[in-house]
């Protein structure tokens, strides 16, 4: 008889060829928080429906507290109290909070719902569990992101969840949301639960998991103490290569430039920004949520439009009303939002990759298919985009690869200037490495990349310079290796001195 909450030994699963899970075993214990990580395409996301009975077993079994559950169906795993947290909120917008908790549980009074104990005891899950004083009453669609959240937990809780799956919970979270929703999970270990946490965010994976289980290419390749074992093993496991070289170095020719800002302003979201961006460099922009970075991409891509100011390529003043203008002039644009603004997610990564460059491969208006195919099974391999083919259809990639995808569109364009929006949101350590190099490649082309993100680590690594903005303004600008992600972090807050690293590294590029 085991103690174990959750016990998948041997699981298979293929779909046609594919083999999506190869003999591979997750044991999760009560009291417990395990960590369930690898590179995208490594499995999490299929063991998990597994798990939770959308996809259907090939091969192995599944144990829910020493019970074998066959067939493993959404129903079954419930009514053992497992709850699976996912990272599209699935709520139904129009709910009231109280009605999200108990759907499908609703209290009654005879025939009727006994409103007024449902937002009595709805209120009172929030605070114990929570210590959140939120009105039962409101609309799902006037919470926030972290709300949404933690009503999808209380529902669980509500329905005496004895197993919590969350999957990437902190994904749209800010940190001291973030550190809320630690302590609660730390009490609900204390409690007895058995959760399992899926992240791709390794900090995160250290700080809270007890336990992790690595998956690579289908398998599971250890269980590892994650602070015994350190964050760079970790990764050595997911990718399995040393990545030592976590932001690989380039040695680029800084060229002449190719896209200079005088002054532009968009009230109320930035004024008197100034900068120039010259070929070959990887120009760093960050700054807090709010300070106005975002809007600075969107101006130069034509999404918004100036107040006053002037924006010139190539010593020519320019002004874009739309993002087909900008395209046009040889502007790309990474969005962080890949699947409302990246990618057709009902199309396939063939038809995805050529969408941007249609036009350059078409004569009197048809394409030229050879060359689209040579051009796009080029992408598909220089980026280790993991698909059977150019035909299958983007919404069944991972995100990872769905944000490889978005880059690929961009690259057969050729185009000049790379505007990047947090290109490796929600993607695993070996894509990361993968779109860095990419970048690296880019800037020895001769390219103009203009990189935001909001890690501050990237920023200070892969920048040739960085530019701080602070409630709409630039207050600083740093190069490589003259600061790091601590004083970034100080300098983005508005702290009036941001002092430079006492030790300054070798540059990345010549400048």
């Amino acid at each position: 008889m085991t103690d174990a909450a959750i016990e998948m030994a041997g699981i298979d699963k293929t779909f046609g060829p594919v083999k999506a899970l190869q003999n591979a075993d997750l044991v999760v214990h009560p009291g417990t928080i395990h960590g369930l990580i690898g590179q995208n395409g490594a499995g999490k996301s299929t063991i998990i429906k597994v798990l939770a009975g959308i996809y259907s077993l090939s091969g192995g079994s599944v144990r829910v507290f020493g019970e074998e559950i066959s067939p493993v169906t959404p129903a079954a795993v419930e009514a053992r109290g497992v709850h699976f947290i996912h990272q599209d909120r699935l709520l139904v917008p129009t709910a009231t909070v109280a009605e999200a908790i108990f759907l499908r549980n609703e209290p009654r009074f005879g025939p009727f719902l006994n409103l007024r104990r449902m937002n009595r005891e709805a209120a009172a899950l929030l605070k114990r569990y929570f210590d959140l004083d939120l009105d039962p009453r409101m609309l799902v669609n006037e919470l926030s992101t972290a709300q949404q959240k933690i009503v999808q937990i209380t529902r669980a809780l509500a329905n005496h969840a004895r197993v919590l799956v969350l999957d990437e919970p902190t994904a749209a979270l800010i940190q001291k949301e973030v550190d809320n929703l630690f302590a609660v999970l730390r009490r609900l270990r204390h409690d007895g639960l058995a959760i399992v946490f899926i992240s791709h965010y390794m900090s995160e994976i250290e700080e809270i998991c007890d336990v992790v289980t690595v998956l690579r290419n289908g398998s599971d390749v250890g269980v590892v103490d994650p602070r015994e074992a350190g964050i760079p093993k970790i990764v050595e496991m997911m990718t399995d290569r040393d990545t030592s070289e976590m932001y690989p170095r380039r040695d680029a020719e800084i060229g002449a430039p190719v896209l200079e800002a005088r002054g532009i302003t968009a009230e109320p979201h930035f004024r008197n920004v100034s900068f120039t961006l010259r070929a070959g460099e990887v120009l760093g922009l960050t700054g807090l949520l709010g300070s106005g970075d975002k809007e600075v991409l969107k101006a130069l891509f034509g999404q918004l439009p100036l107040d006053s100011g002037e924006i010139l390529l190539h010593g020519e003043s320019i002004s874009f009303r739309s993002p087909v203008q900008a395209v046009s002039r040889g502007f790309a644009k990474i969005p962080e939002d890949r699947r409302a603004h990246g990618v057709a997610t009902g199309l396939s990564v063939g038809e995805n990759v050529s969408l941007a460059s249609l036009d350059q491969m078409s004569a009197r208006g048809f394409v030229r298919n050879r060359e689209e195919v040579a051009r796009v099974n080029s992408l598909i391999a220089d980026l280790g985009i993991k698909a059977p083919d150019r035909h299958q259809l983007v919404k069944n990639l991972s995100g990872g690869n769905q944000q490889k995808v978005v880059v690929a569109k961009w690259l057969s364009r050729d185009s000049s200037v790379y505007l990047l929006d947090e290109p490796t949101v929600a993607v695993d350590v070996g894509a990361k490495i993968e779109i860095f190099s990419l970048m690296n490649r880019l800037a020895a082309e001769g390219k103009a990349l203009i990189f935001l993100s909001s890690d501050l680590e990237e920023i200070a690594e892969m920048c040739d310079r960085i530019l701080v903005i602070y409630r709409g303004e630039i207050t600083s600008e740093h190069r490589h290796g003259e600061i790091d992600a601590d004083r970034l972090l100080a300098a983005a807050s508005g702290s009036a001195v941001a002092a430079p690293k006492p030790q300054t590294i070798e540059r990345r590029a010549n400048a």
